[in-house]
């Protein structure tokens, strides 16, 4: 081999080395926590592929996949420093901003948010619901509820409180509720509720669905992590929608309450929404942000009094990362 071949094949390797996210053998792993939303489920799917098939391991991590609960305070762990990184939430993160919690988004696998409305069969439309009551949680009537309030002409004394469950909706065929499109789709299907959903992506809503989220001094001083991290995750979320039983047998020991039929409905569900591709455009990498998405996001907050308009809203996210990685469909 000459030596102009011989420097040819090395930077080669090195391309690829960095295309594909491996490291080379010998560098220990790096342990990486990274915090869910919920107890294990399909919507983390991505997440779990990447261990079970050695992603992460390949890219030189290793990784701890915390699970989140209704008592779990995220974003309080991720700046406190119990985990590096963390699935959020876009007005979530930019309440935290304002506030001066240094954490940002740096990818979002689900390009749409999952949120939606459960309602009764013969409500046509979302419009159909002004002056029904609508459960709602805490959390929503300071997030999503006043975009929707104002999109469609709701008043606050709609809302009452949600409960995580069908009984009130079930008894009383005025009332709707929140939800969220891959879990109610299926447990309402389950239990034979007649039932239709609006999401709220259909709906307009600009947020991304359940970002990667770090702090900018983890991202300063790690960002090669980061990056192989992302890569990893978006790799795992591809290959989770094509062939889900590699994450789904994590799931399942990590969560005794999880159904495998469960599992496989949310994975039809985010199948049929497109949710890792829908609104990308041509050439864009798996899991990127824009920043015309995030102003949309700020503008509704601002507008609902939710956010300040002097908010330095940029420092929420960095479209740095996907841009970087070209994780391709």
């Amino acid at each position: 081999m000459t030596r102009r071949t011989r420097r040819s094949a090395i930077a080669s390797f090195a391309s690829t080395v960095a295309t594909i996210g491996i490291v080379i053998p010998g560098r220990a792993a790096t342990p990486v926590r990274f915090l869910t939303s919920w107890f294990a489920e399909g919507e983390h799917g991505g997440y779990y592929q990447a261990q079970a098939t050695g992603l992460y391991a390949k890219a030189g991590l290793d990784v701890t996949l915390l699970q989140g609960s209704p008592q779990t305070n995220s974003p309080q762990m991720l700046a406190g420093g119990d985990t590096e990184l963390m699935m959020g939430y876009d007005m979530q993160t930019l309440t935290n901003v304002e506030k001066g919690v240094p954490i940002l988004a740096v990818a979002a696998p689900f390009q749409v948010d999952l949120g939606c409305i459960v309602a009764h069969p013969s409500v046509r439309s979302l419009a159909d619901l002004k002056g029904h009551p609508i459960l709602i949680s805490p959390g929503s009537y300071t997030s999503f509820w006043p975009w929707i309030a104002a999109k469609y002409g709701y008043s606050d004394d709609q809302v009452q409180p949600y409960s995580y469950s069908y009984r009130r909706f079930i008894d009383d065929p005025s009332i709707a509720q929140q939800g969220y499109i891959t879990y109610d789709d299926y447990a309402l299907r389950r239990a034979g509720i007649p039932a239709k959903l609006f999401g709220l992506a259909d709906a307009g809503l600009p947020t991304y669905g359940a970002p990667i989220i770090t702090t900018r001094s983890y991202l300063a001083a790690h960002r090669d992590v980061v990056e192989r991290f992302v890569r990893a995750s978006l790799i795992g979320w591809r290959d989770y929608l094509r062939s889900p039983a590699p994450a789904n047998a994590l799931i399942l020991a990590a969560n005794p309450k999880m159904s495998e039929p469960q599992l496989m409905a949310t994975v039809t569900k985010l199948r049929e929404d497109n949710v890792l591709t829908r609104g990308l455009a041509p050439g864009q990498s798996l899991g990127s942000i824009t920043d015309a998405r995030w102003q949309a996001t700020r503008d509704i907050m601002v507008r609902s009094n939710l956010l300040s308009p002097t908010t330095n809203w940029h420092a929420a996210y960095t479209t740095a990362i996907c841009t970087t990685l070209n994780v391709t469909p």
